[in-house]
């Protein structure tokens, strides 16, 4: 007891502390209500002294104000944005003859990279935060990579989480008006996008687009498109399909910043099915609130920091730069300096613009104050680019092991599966139970350019974990894994 004494007033004063802030939170967020209710109650005073003839002579006005409350009221519905639901979506399983332990894929890579290559590797794999049942397309290992390889993997991922999508939502292909694809390193011609519609046998009139070089946050912008088309177009149907086929980036020379990529990226895909249908609002699972684009493309070294070129060499591969993290933490300042107004309760916008005055006009030497994003979003699905992408993430929001947990087993079980892999840590928590009635999902995606883009989504309604079929339904009571396992 001696020993704790001295920590007694600290911990006494980190209660308080707690408990204003909780208080100031309180006050700020109910703030409207305690105005309201006594010029309300001012109202019906001031009402109850008044007499039959006096009322009569407000009537006239009082008609005047119900028909101008009523035109603005007609303008105000007939000019809001429709709503976007997200009905369902499907992550893709690859097969279990596509899973590689880490000690098989060095092995397998033996005959392919010298000695010193292959020991780098080996140390990334490691410390890599992955699983040892991630996917690769083995069939391409030892390096036979041909194009009718990078086809078939495309077709097998893409088909295979469109046809689970289809048989959760229970919607005819045919009715589907929007078609998006994004893949960023393999693009085909004709595009992927029109592969679906020739698989499908769609309709002439179905409106499709192809994004490709766009990054891991390609999957982020898709959403954006389809939001931005739906707008337009009344009772559709948008299917975005997120994919990266791996086998086509996959370096075999020895420059050791190319070599990273290979030890990250794995197989992997998404179909999203949204809906400007209100008819569709009873059974879709999330309603699209927030989406906010950054772009740091006119920054010469955020602009180099991740892109695909070739080696002294002319072998092709993705590069990344030293300066990807530092780039990757700027670009999600920006981004949550215009999405924490969207989102954010009043009472942390308002800590956060006084300690922006404080450091700005009276030069006060201090840490910019970080919001608190808890207050604002139940789920955080971030994507799994990396262990060093989560810990950064981790530390700049300020988050718990908790609300990391979906993207690090993400990555411990999947790998970087690229701009599929926010959907695979939002089917985490839905195979969970985690999802409630009302919760709110921040979707965070990184991606070349260099990019940070934000999609917030709320829940129309609780998700069974018990009724969900995803990737995670049949081992999700072996996660969450102990960290010595993410560590090791």
């Amino acid at each position: 007891m001696a020993e704790n004494a001295p920590n007694l007033p600290n911990f006494l004063l980190s209660v308080r502390l707690k408990y204003a802030k909780l208080g100031y939170h309180y006050l700020i967020s109910n703030a409207i209500y305690l105005l309201i209710v006594p010029i309300l109650v001012a109202m019906l005073l001031h009402l109850s002294t008044l007499t039959i003839e006096d009322l009569m002579n407000h009537f006239a006005m009082l008609k005047s104000c119900s028909t101008l409350v009523v035109f603005f009221a007609t303008v105000y519905f007939m000019s809001r944005p429709r709503n976007v639901y997200l009905v369902d979506f499907s992550c893709y399983k690859p097969h279990e003859r596509f899973m590689m332990s880490k000690q098989l894929m060095i092995e397998n890579m033996s005959n392919i990279f010298d000695e010193e290559s292959l020991m780098f590797q080996k140390k990334i794999l490691e410390r890599s935060g992955l699983g040892d049942k991630t996917y690769i397309p083995i069939d391409t290992i030892p390096f036979k990579y041909t194009f009718s390889s990078y086809l078939n993997e495309a077709e097998e991922e893409i088909c295979g989480a469109i046809d689970d999508l289809l048989a959760k939502t229970r919607v005819k292909i045919g009715d589907i008006g929007i078609i998006i694809v994004n893949s960023s390193a393999f693009n085909p011609s004709p595009s992927l996008s029109s592969m679906i519609v020739n698989h499908y046998k769609l309709g002439v009139n179905v409106i499709t687009y192809n994004l490709g070089g766009m990054g891991c946050s390609a999957g982020l912008i898709s959403v954006d498109l389809a939001n931005r088309l739906l707008q337009g177009q009344a009772n559709t149907y948008a299917l975005i399909v997120s994919a990266e086929i791996v086998s086509s980036a996959f370096y075999i020379g020895k420059q050791r910043s190319r070599l990273l990529p290979n030890c990250l990226f794995r197989m992997g895909s998404s179909a999203i099915l949204l809906s400007n249908r209100s008819s569709d609002r009873p059974r879709s699972k999330y309603q699209l609130m927030h989406v906010v684009r950054t772009h740091k493309g006119a920054d010469d070294r955020a602009y180099r920091c991740a892109y695909i070129d070739e080696d002294e060499n002319g072998k092709r591969s993705v590069l990344l730069s030293k300066d990807l993290m530092a780039v990757a933490g700027e670009a999600l300042k920006t981004n949550i300096t215009t999405l924490g107004p969207l989102v954010l309760p009043m009472s942390e916008q308002l800590l956060f613009f006084a300690s922006l005055i404080a450091r700005k006009v009276f030069e006060r030497k201090m840490k910019p104050y970080i919001p608190d994003f808890k207050m604002a979003f139940e789920h955080f699905c971030i994507h799994a680019g990396g262990r060093a992408v989560l810990d950064e993430l981790q530390k700049n929001l300020d988050l718990p092991e908790f609300l990391m947990e979906p993207s690090r087993m993400t990555l411990y079980r999947f790998g970087n599966t690229s701009s599929s892999s926010i959907w695979y840590n939002l089917a985490y928590s839905e195979a969970k139970g985690r999802i409630k009635k009302g919760d709110r999902v921040w979707q965070i995606g990184f991606g070349s350019g260099f990019k940070c883009n934000s999609v917030v989504w709320r829940a129309l309604r609780a998700v069974d974990a018990a009724k969900q079929k995803n990737p995670w339904t049949d081992e999700i009571q072996d996660f969450p894994v102990h960290r010595s396992h993410l560590d090791a």
